[in-house]
């Protein structure tokens, strides 16, 4: 059976962006070529001064790229004139790191505030606005201010405002950088949420690995302007031969449990144990490494697990303390060679 075609949301071809300051010219962009398909939810990822800014600030012309098509929906928008771009602009809903609340209207105001522009009436109006603080789970906070509000409730009604006009695309600018780990949680949730509900296609721009692990189904990763590489994570993952896309994808080492710290000795002493740290990068599950050294019967005690899943796919790290004698550690560690499990040894207590 042939595959179906899926339909593009985004289509950049060819976009490139200098920024001109003074006599000094900063290229942002470079030749950037990226397709969206409709109701995906990619991650573009990228450290601080990638151009993940920049790129998103294109989707909508925002930031007008200097060559180069920008289609969406269909449509390219390079060409349009002003109003012809304000209309497409409607459909595009955007959510952005600070949140962009006026402090002067309530909740309700906020939420409204498009759909006043656009001259709806206001029986409809409130309508809609009470429907979507019901999707956001914020009606209870309709006349309050966003003084009063913490930051995921802000960033619930900057959502409920980006949905108002019913768009096709959302992007999201850093959308949970200014949040607490249990806030940025439940905002991705509702994210997701929204794009399974509403087949709304979600481009979202962020640093943070876990970020991109919780809610995209598709990742590209951006450094210095161009665009090194794009597909699922589990892809990238396998194929992380570029040492940026690795630092990305496998991210820092796990910090060393607090009562090792003070005796850990870089030295394998007689009697002293090793602490391994396993990057999981082929098709075993966490679970598979466990029940071997159970059924060897090698001692053992897990510290951490920062593991995330595509597919068959366990992706991370894990750290584990082999408590076995030599030779049945050397058991476990044969093991992870033949399996591909790629380890290292942070040291011996």
């Amino acid at each position: 059976m042939q595959k179906e075609k899926q339909e593009a949301m985004i289509e950049l071809k060819n976009v490139s962006k200098t920024f001109h300051r003074g006599r000094q010219s900063f290229k942002a962009l470079e030749n950037i070529n990226l397709k969206v398909n409709r109701g995906d939810i990619l991650g573009i990822i990228g450290f601080s001064g990638a151009g993940k800014s920049t790129l998103i600030r294109c989707v909508n012309l925002l930031e007008k790229p200097d060559t180069g098509e920008v289609i969406v929906n269909g449509k390219d928008l390079m060409p349009l004139k002003a109003n012809e771009l304000a209309q497409e602009r409607k459909k595009i809903g955007m959510i952005f790191q600070h949140f962009n609340l006026l402090s002067s209207r309530t909740v309700f105001q906020n939420v409204a505030l498009p759909l006043e522009l656009d001259g709806l009436d206001k029986a409809t109006i409130a309508q809609k606005v009470n429907k979507l603080l019901v999707t956001v789970g914020l009606h209870e906070k309709v006349n309050d201010y966003p003084r009063s509000l913490s930051g995921g409730q802000k960033q619930r009604v900057a959502i409920a405002r980006a949905l108002a006009n019913d768009p096709h695309l959302l992007l999201c600018d850093e959308a949970t950088s200014a949040l607490d780990p249990l806030t940025t949680q439940s905002i991705l949730q509702l994210l997701k949420d929204i794009n399974q509900q509403l087949k709304i296609t979600i481009l979202l721009i962020t640093h943070e690995m876990e970020v991109v692990k919780s809610i995209c189904n598709n990742v590209a990763v951006i450094d210095r302007g161009e665009l090194l590489a794009k597909g699922t994570l589990e892809q990238l993952y396998r194929e992380r031969s570029h040492p940026i896309i690795a630092q990305l994808i496998v991210g820092k080492g796990l910090e060393i449990p607090q009562e090792l710290r003070a005796v850990l000795s870089e030295k394998a002493d007689s009697g002293l144990s090793p602490l391994i740290e396993m990057e999981l990068n082929s098709e075993i599950k966490v679970e598979q490494i466990l029940d071997f050294i159970h059924l060897k019967k090698v001692p053992y005690k897990l510290f951490k697990v920062d593991i995330g899943q595509t597919g068959i796919l366990d992706f991370g790290k894990l750290q584990l303390h082999l408590r076995g004698s030599s030779e049945e550690n050397n058991i476990i560690f044969n093991y992870l060679n033949t399996r591909n499990v790629q380890y290292i040894i942070r040291g011996y207590a």
